[in-house]
């Protein structure tokens, strides 16, 4: 299967979702300040957080991230409105990696 391609990494895709958005000045990314599951509601069948397109006030809950059984709420820095939402509800994050992009206003 030499002339085969390998299907990018979730990893690689998020980074190229990001690259689509451009190098916007006014653009703010939210990144994992712990390693963990990232959730975008606060329980299972409850409404996100947040959407993309949402407008989001300094100190606003976006998502949740559980780390060793505690349940972190991850809060904005920026007022703004969400324009990329780059991890899906579950799945495992890292440390620094990107979650949100808010467009600063």
């Amino acid at each position: 299967m030499a002339g085969a391609a390998a299907a990018p990494r979730p990893a690689e895709a998020r980074a190229d979702a990001g690259a689509a958005l451009g190098a916007d000045a006014d653009l703010a990314m939210v990144t994992s300040p712990i390693v963990g599951t990232f959730y975008r509601a606060p329980e299972p069948g409850a409404p996100p957080f947040v959407e993309k397109g949402a407008r989001v006030k300094k100190g606003q809950v976006l998502c949740i991230i559980e780390a060793m059984k505690l349940m972190n709420e991850i809060e904005c820095d920026h007022e703004g409105e969400v324009v990329a939402v780059y991890i899906e509800n579950g799945q495992p994050v890292q440390y620094g990696e990107r979650l949100f992009a808010i467009k600063v206003s």
